[in-house]
């Protein structure tokens, strides 16, 4: 499949970083590299959007998918740098025509739909809206993608998910080692990797935290996303107190990334 990070920021976004959204598309393959490639036309994936935090709608629209090809969104959990474009969503598909929308997301997922469109209340109707709560640890399926989700460390619920052995995206998480092994053998793992060494947070992890939690975890290549201000200047420093602990490829994720999973 065909990875692209959208938003690779938090809720305090920086210029070259939106909020948290990702974009899945599946492809004939590959070898894991950031490149494009054609999509298999007998594969019955469809487009698929994880989280929808501010900025994402503006990022999707400059992909050659646009919003008008994303009929299913799946959140990992309920906060605003999560679902803040859920709405504007829904509007800009309606305004573009398209008469569809699928949300799929953990418990409280259909109370936040009911309750926003409740306040915005000339939205309702204006799509066919179809929507789906998950649990931890009951795979399910959406957008044609078979997904296993579990319960992550986060100051509200919150799932990570897990596609086959091609990708799995933390959510917003701390790290520890029930998370760790959910990812264990997974191609690539996209973890929330918030705040420098030396800032004392709870819900999200460090650099050395996310390392130690990973040592010893057969994944090939790791993203850091999820990067608040206090990231800025400490990227390098970031990447090696990762590398001194995990031993797969760590890389720092950007807005606009995209690459391809080995399947």
């Amino acid at each position: 499949m065909h990875v692209t990070f959208l938003g690779t920021g938090s809720a305090m976004p920086l210029p070259d970083r939106v909020q948290t959204g990702l974009l899945l598309e599946p492809s004939s393959g590959g070898d894991g590299h950031d490149q494009d490639s054609e999509t298999d036309e007998n594969d019955d994936r469809r487009p698929l959007l994880v989280d929808c935090g501010s900025g994402v709608l503006h990022r999707l629209s400059q992909t050659d998918v646009g919003y008008e090809g994303v009929a299913s969104v799946l959140l990992t959990h309920h906060h605003l740098d999560h679902v803040s474009d859920l709405l504007a969503l829904l509007k800009a598909r309606w305004l573009a025509g398209e008469d569809h929308l699928e949300v799929v997301g953990p418990t409280g997922t259909k109370s936040l739909l009911d309750d926003l469109l409740s306040i915005h209340d000339y939205l309702q109707d204006r799509v066919e809206l179809s929507v789906r709560e998950v649990t931890a640890n009951e795979p399910f399926e959406v957008a044609g993608y078979a997904v296993e989700a579990y319960e992550t460390r986060h100051s509200m619920p919150c799932l990570a998910y897990r596609f086959g052995d091609a990708f799995t995206f933390s959510g917003d998480s701390e790290a520890f080692e029930g998370l760790a092994n959910f990812a264990d053998g997974s191609a690539v793992l996209a973890h929330d990797c918030s705040f420098p060494d030396e800032i004392d947070v709870s819900n999200h992890p460090t650099p050395t935290q996310l390392g130690e939690a990973l040592s010893g975890c057969d994944v090939d290549r790791l993203y850091l996303t999820h990067l608040y201000p206090h990231t800025e200047g400490k990227h390098r420093e970031m990447l090696d107190s990762v590398e001194a602990h995990f031993d797969g490829e760590v890389r720092l994720a950007r807005d606009g990334l995209r690459f391809e999973t080995p399947e």
